[in-house]
């Protein structure tokens, strides 16, 4: 009688303990996808990145999947699908909304996990500047990326009113990490609001002068290697000022700057390469 009312017991114990030692294994995991994502951003070869990312990726889904709340899968999950989209995805509009959308959700599942509402995201700039206020120095990378991937899927939806809507939001967020570290990700949050204030015309908000100087921050605190920004500076604001020799000798840069510039930014950069290529080949298109 005792062996039989162990039985519920001992198989409840089992259960916890396989509960227990899977939780630590999917754990475990977190230095290998860490190694994993600088080995893909260290890849200087676009073919062979493109083609060992995606698998990753979907790894990182599964794992995931067993354990949802887990940030720091989350915050991976957001930054390589986001780079992923840039880097692979952006010469299809469709797919690449797809994987910025994808990259979205993972980061704003993280920051619910820190406690941000899932409202903010369909409410004001206020409430999202409200909403981060409890958040800490640490926090940055996981607010920066879900800000990227969102204001990259805005930019693929400026016609839809309810995108354009979100975008004092995710300015609130970049904002936010600007204030706690405007170096992070080599000028990141000066590279957006460049990108930002230097993609519209004045009329629709657009500051050319705004977006020179975050350009001109943004290049000072990558120290001039991180190569995307220089292209997106000849993108945006020399297309929107008509400054065609900016724009050539901006991306005449990025061309002739050594691949190594960066070692662990070799696919960024070797992205930026393919992009000012791109550009140069098309500026009839632009001026």
């Amino acid at each position: 009688m005792k062996m039989r009312a162990l039985g519920p017991a001992l198989v409840g114990v089992l259960l916890l303990q396989a509960c227990t030692i899977q939780t630590f294994a999917l754990r475990s995991l977190d230095n290998l996808f860490d190694n994993t994502v600088a080995s893909f951003m260290e890849e200087g070869d676009l073919r062979l990145a493109e083609q060992g990312v995606a698998g990753n990726l979907k790894l990182l889904d599964g794992v995931i999947k067993s354990d949802p709340e887990n940030g720091r899968f989350l915050l991976l999950a957001c930054q390589g699908y986001a780079a992923y989209a840039l880097a692979f995805a952006e010469d299809s509009p469709e797919r690449a909304l797809a994987f910025y959308t994808r990259a979205w959700d993972y980061g704003a599942r993280g920051l619910e996990s820190l406690g941000v509402p899932q409202k903010v995201f369909t409410s004001d700039a206020p409430a999202m500047r409200q909403a981060l206020a409890k958040l800490e120095r640490k926090d940055v990378p996981l607010v920066f990326w879900t800000a990227s991937a969102w204001g990259s899927a805005v930019i693929l939806q400026l016609a839809d009113p309810d995108a354009i809507a979100s975008l004092p939001s995710i300015n609130a967020m970049m904002e936010w990490v600007k204030e706690k570290d405007s170096t992070y990700y080599y000028g990141g949050p000066y590279l957006y609001f460049g990108i930002y204030y230097g993609s519209f015309p004045p009329l629709l908000g657009g500051r050319p002068d705004l977006a020179k100087e975050n350009f001109e921050r943004a290049i000072a605190a990558g120290e001039g290697k991180f190569l995307m920004t220089y292209v997106f500076y000849a993108k945006t604001y020399a297309v929107e000022t008509q400054d065609e020799r900016l724009f050539e000798a901006l991306l005449d840069h990025v061309i002739d700057a050594s691949a190594d510039v960066l070692p662990e930014q070799r696919l960024a950069n070797a992205v930026a390469k393919k992009r000012a290529h791109e550009a140069l080949a098309r500026k009839s298109d632009f001026f």
